[in-house]
């Protein structure tokens, strides 16, 4: 009888699953119970295997997710770096805000990493999230600069690297660790977007924590997280919590209500106008899928 070993999968090409063990990587099939079930074994899952000859073998069983993410397919992520830019092309705040979203629905902490801070001129973004939980730091990919920061906020944790592309993600990855070899494309002059050079999803080892580079999570739509209520995205904003009960009426959607103590924090430069402008696109989405529903 051939006893189940555990591994972390790094990789999924084409059926195939390349499973972390003990220094190796062990090229797996996944048995055919997941196909019955349903379910599909997923690049950061846990899972048992049985080991043949020559690093080959077969997924039996996933071992119960922290969490898993659809597009792009991945599991067990402790944080989600969103990487911004303040420069051409500039990052909107509504798309840090919608990640983040995910990021919350999720289990998953958010780092917001802003690039290309040797040609910054402006911090815009930053003063956004001051009043927020979400970790702010400025880098650059090309003069070193804020990468120890960066490599800190990386250590023990399974990280996943999004971002628009064009941002600077495959050269901060680079820059972490010149042996990914990640391939960076020029911007386009006409449009100041790069082409997205990432295919594949795949957890890289860097000693000290493992990474991901994604490339899903920049078109990802927030119908691809979980399904969301319009009454429970307030929660979402966790700097609006203090505030929800102190409204008048309950609940309150802080829109066009009366004595909303989350309008008046806003006003109040308690809560940032843009994520607060956020939240009122999202109510509207989510609002449009439950009619839809």
């Amino acid at each position: 009888m051939i006893m189940p070993k555990t591994g972390r999968i790094i990789k999924a090409i084409s059926g195939f699953y390349y499973v972390s063990y003990e220094n190796r990587l062990i090229e797996c099939r996944a048995r055919g119970i997941f196909k019955y079930r349903g379910e599909k074994p997923l690049v950061g899952d846990y899972a048992e295997f049985e080991e043949e000859e020559g690093d080959r073998g077969f997924i039996t069983s996933i071992l119960p997710r922290k969490n898993s993410f659809l597009r792009p397919a991945i599991a067990n992520i402790d944080q989600l770096v969103i990487v911004a830019s303040e420069q051409k092309p500039k990052t909107e705040a509504f798309f840090i805000d919608k990640i983040s979203i995910i990021a919350e629905r999720n289990n998953s902490c958010v780092l917001l990493c802003i690039n290309k801070a040797d040609l910054n001129s402006e911090d815009e973004l930053s003063k956004i999230y001051e009043l927020t939980d979400i970790v702010v730091i400025h880098t650059s990919a090309v003069t070193g600069f804020g990468l120890d920061e960066l490599k800190n906020e990386l250590r023990n944790r399974c990280s996943a690297f999004v971002g628009n592309s064009g941002v600077g993600k495959s050269s901060i990855l680079n820059s972490l660790d010149p042996k990914l070899s990640r391939k960076v494309n020029e911007l386009s002059e006409k449009t100041w977007r790069g082409r997205h050079t990432t295919r594949e999803v795949e957890l890289f080892d860097l000693g000290y924590g493992l990474i991901a580079d994604t490339p899903g999570f920049s078109m990802i739509d927030i119908e691809a997280s979980l399904p969301m209520k319009k009454e429970e995205l307030q929660f979402d904003f966790k700097e609006f919590r203090p505030f929800i009960p102190e409204c008048r009426f309950s609940p309150c959607a802080h829109l066009n209500e009366p004595d909303c103590a989350v309008k008046e924090a806003v006003s109040r430069g308690l809560i940032s106008q843009s994520r607060y402008e956020s939240y009122v696109k999202l109510f509207d989405i989510a609002n449009q899928m439950e009619n839809i529903w």
